[in-house]
């Protein structure tokens, strides 16, 4: 499998930058991951409160940061590449990694994820999706640090791009392990399938939730990737 994280200016998927990325491959349990990171100079401010959660301050990335054009081409032929070898792409709450990749794509390509993995589409696997199907009842977050703990995954270094692509993949086998009566009869490409249908409905469940506590906070269905936003009149 392999698996793709990123680190950015906020949590915006429309507005905010990339400011690293990584993508680890790995053959197998065990086996020794092939890594490639990315450092981005963003070329917009880096807020304070991003940088107390990965510690890349605006002066690390000014100095040490390439400018995101050719990244972003990068990035996109590497999630490319991984696609038309057939390798199932962990990606922790895909829809906010993968659309703020496609705006970056965007923004600096005048392309689209999709383009840039053609024929070859992605096949996702989102822990953070499958713990919620799988174990659904269970009360309590489900960050990726919080999922490591439960399922005896180490993640060390998190926020670092690398060690949480690694931590998901991990946590991707650990739930293939616990689940395996459920999943093993499922080809990653059916689970990408399912997993766009169970997060649709975890969505309309989280927002009649908001809707009923009085919050006017919207859930996005869509899954792995957000559609674009139509263009202001």
């Amino acid at each position: 499998m392999a698996a793709f994280d990123t680190e950015t200016t906020g949590v915006d998927v429309e507005t905010d930058r990339i400011v690293s990325a990584a993508v680890v491959v790995q053959n197998g349990a065990g086996a020794r991951p092939r890594v490639t990171r990315w450092l981005v100079n963003p070329g917009v401010e880096v807020p304070a409160a991003a940088t107390a959660v990965h510690g890349l301050t605006q002066d690390h990335l000014e100095r040490n940061g390439r400018w995101p054009a050719p990244v972003m081409e990068e990035i996109g032929r590497e999630l490319a590449e991984q696609g038309a070898a057939g390798r199932p792409l962990v990606v922790m709450n895909a829809p906010f990694d993968l659309t703020l990749l496609d705006r970056e794509l965007r923004r600096h390509r005048a392309s689209s994820l999709s383009r840039y993995v053609g024929g070859s589409p992605l096949c996702v696997l989102d822990p953070r999706v499958l713990d919620r199907h799988l174990d659904r009842y269970r009360k309590g977050r489900r960050t990726l640090s919080d999922l490591c703990e439960l399922y005896g995954v180490e993640l060390s270094g998190a926020h670092d791009a690398a060690a949480d692509a690694q931590a998901a993949l991990d946590l991707v086998r650990a739930l293939g392990r616990r689940f395996a009566a459920r999943l093993d009869r499922l080809s990653p490409a059916e689970l990408h399938t399912l997993q766009a249908v169970w997060h649709a409905a975890q969505a309309r469940g989280l927002q009649t939730w908001f809707a009923r506590s009085g919050s006017s906070e919207t859930v996005d269905p869509a899954w792995p990737l957000r559609p674009e936003l139509p263009a202001a009149a």
